[in-house]
């Protein structure tokens, strides 16, 4: 009653879109669940055994292990370090590296993001490969200075002379249910304004390990950022030996004519559901693109699906203002002007801290894309 009766109350203060009406209809209903997840997570195909060898049944979180297990195998110089890593972290991404390669190269460190960089910074440039763990994205701003003005100029200022490009960033993002503003927040678009840094947002197991590898192996330093809600809920066979995925290549899922719809981690789950949810009420084709890779980001990829379709609908968790998607509608004008069928749409969080109890209202579900893709057919 008390919950039913607080969405009454926001439906009378606000206009409401008919997808938030719908939530709260559903909301009140004496028998409506509460779920964690707005989102349906489905399996990739199988990789070929032939080619990427025996693979094994893991979540995301048991592929980030793996892919970090097969570098401390390959590399003795790489190092994980991180606030509470050496038994596991609080997403159990380590577990167990620190007991099969001892204390000197899987170790924790004190409660200071600034610190944990600074010290990544300093192992690379000795030519270790690092690997620093930042417990939340949330608590990576400490550590913004060290990586603006430290990682990623390092290169440049030195004339090329030193670098710490075998420095690598992870970080548990987005949100997760229950994560409210410390422990849900999407900071990737305060990093795309860097040059210097690569930045990565995989949106399942398969992805997770291939991309986290590659970002291993580059010689830039880079930011990879693990979709914390998909830690459990996505579950793939995954190769168990190593394997890159490359950077910097945007991945169509699913070919279409009408409209273009961009995602990347968690999203792109819910962009699939749109485009199926387009396709089976309003007999419209969507091409379905996952990102990956936020900087340096495959605009050809998105600009040639665009030219095709004349509609395109980007989508993320973090605020609508100066979010990835500005950049990228930005680019898209400019390069496509001409070809647009309808104005460029962009579903993303609202400018407010993200929320706890009001988190259904706050994140991009599928209504309120599938109504941005039907006014854009009909405009």
């Amino acid at each position: 009653r008390k919950m039913a009766a607080i969405v009454r109350l926001l439906l009378a203060r606000a206009a409401v879109s008919g997808s938030s009406a719908r939530l709260a209809r559903a909301a009140m209903s004496p028998t409506a669940r509460r779920s964690v997840a707005h989102f349906t997570f489905v399996p990739e195909p199988e990789p070929d055994p032939a080619q990427y060898g025996p693979t094994q049944k893991m979540n995301l979180f048991q592929s980030i292990t793996s892919g970090l297990d097969n570098v401390l195998a390959n590399d003795p110089t790489a190092v994980i370090f991180g606030e509470d890593v050496a038994f596991g972290g609080v997403f159990r991404c380590t577990v167990g590296l620190r007991d099969k390669y001892g204390k000197e190269r899987v170790f924790n460190t004190p409660l200071c993001e600034q610190g944990i960089v600074g010290f990544g910074i300093g192992i690379a440039v000795t030519g270790a490969t690092a690997i620093a763990e930042i417990q939340f994205a949330d608590y990576i701003f400490p550590a913004f200075d060290q990586i603006v003005n430290e990682a990623a100029k390092y290169r440049y200022r030195s004339g090329n002379l030193f670098d710490c490009g075998s420095l690598t960033i992870r970080a548990p993002w987005g949100c997760v249910g229950h994560g409210s503003l410390y422990h849900s927040q999407c900071p990737e678009a305060f990093f795309s304004h860097i040059p210097g840094v690569k930045v990565v947002i995989p949106r399942s197991p398969i992805q997770a390990k291939g991309l986290l590898l590659s970002c291993i192996q580059d010689k830039n330093p880079c930011i990879f950022f693990e979709p914390k809600i998909l830690y459990r809920a996505a579950v793939e066979q995954v190769p168990v030996e190593a394997y890159q995925i490359p950077l910097s290549q945007a991945e169509i899922l699913e070919e279409g004519n009408d409209v273009t719809l961009v995602a990347w981690g968690t999203q792109v789950h819910v962009m699939r559901e749109v485009a199926s949810m387009a396709q089976e009420k309003l007999g419209v084709s969507c091409e379905v693109i996952d990102l990956k890779t936020i900087l340096p980001w495959d605009s050809e990829t998105v600009c040639k699906s665009v030219v095709k379709t004349g509609r395109l609908l980007i989508s993320h968790e973090a605020p609508m203002t100066g979010g990835f998607a500005a950049e990228i509608s930005s680019t898209v004008q400019e390069e496509c002007f001409l070809h647009l069928e309808a104005p460029i749409s962009r579903v993303c969080g609202y400018d407010t801290p993200f929320p706890h109890i009001f988190e259904p209202f706050y994140i991009p579900d599928k209504w309120k894309c599938f109504d941005a893709v039907r006014i854009m057919i009909n405009y």
